[in-house]
């Protein structure tokens, strides 16, 4: 018995994983400086200031939720 291994999938497997975890630390990153910039809005707008920083906040929940989303994704892939 011999054992073959695919090794066009298996670099596909992994370059698809490779570009995937990519996306997902470029996306958390981008929500973490819409999170920051609309801290920085909010220290400059004072007391007056209650809409500063609102699409700072929506940007940063956009982000957070397609990284949950693929987080969940990844584990019912594993689970399934």
């Amino acid at each position: 018995m011999s054992v073959s291994i695919k090794w066009a999938a298996l670099a596909q497997t992994a370059g698809v994983s490779f570009a995937v975890t990519i996306a997902v630390v470029a996306v958390f990153s981008v929500g973490v400086l819409a999170l920051c910039r609309r801290e920085a809005a909010l220290e400059t707008a004072g007391t007056g200031g209650a809409t500063a920083g609102k699409g700072s906040l929506a940007l940063a929940s956009v982000c957070f939720t397609a990284c949950a989303g693929a987080v969940l994704y990844g584990l019912s892939l594993i689970a399934g």
